[in-house]
């Protein structure tokens, strides 16, 4: 068997985000800042930067968890996750626009979980017709709130639920 080729490849941030008391800012380069033309005519885009906290062997030598921390979870791959510890520190998260200031190259956006300080990496457009699918599955962990999947009370709920459908699927016995 052929031994694949692992090329490096590199990465520049474009800027940072900010976390402040205005909410999250993604504050860009000065030299990028032109790549702001047109955004402000998007009320969504997605948001990639680096999860700069987690960059360290350890970290990137993780290939299974337990989704959202919660041993209750089945034991995932990371790239059937969102954990943070992976071999690439890639993050995305899907942003509303408050603000735009192409001028002094800042977005204020809601509901970014960055990190203060975070490498941004990358911002594309939210497009409708390519970033949506009508009918996606999903594992039954994911239907599950953060905050609903860490109490005793709850992960019983779920439990008993998983009981349930997979009753409701196996065939009759007459």
């Amino acid at each position: 068997m052929k031994k694949e080729r692992q090329e490096a490849l590199e990465l520049r941030p474009i800027g940072r985000v900010e976390q402040t008391a205005r909410g999250a800012v993604l504050r860009l380069f000065p030299v990028y800042r032109g790549g702001l033309k047109g955004i402000r005519d998007f009320s969504h885009v997605w948001v990639f930067y680096w999860f700069h906290e987690n960059d360290n062997p350890g970290g990137r030598s993780v290939l299974e968890v337990y989704p959202r921390k919660d041993p209750d979870n089945p034991l995932t791959g990371v790239f059937g996750t969102r954990s943070p510890l992976r071999p690439n520190l890639i993050a995305l998260s899907l942003c509303a626009i408050s603000r735009v200031d192409e001028q002094d190259g800042e977005i204020l956006v809601e509901s970014l979980d960055a990190r203060h300080g975070s490498p941004l990496i990358d911002i594309k457009p939210y497009l409708p017709h390519s970033d949506r699918t009508d009918a996606p599955r999903l594992p039954d962990w994911v239907n599950v709130t953060p905050e609903e999947g860490h109490s005793k009370e709850s992960r019983s709920r779920r439990r008993r639920g998983r009981v349930e459908r997979k009753k409701a699927r196996s065939p009759a016995i007459p």
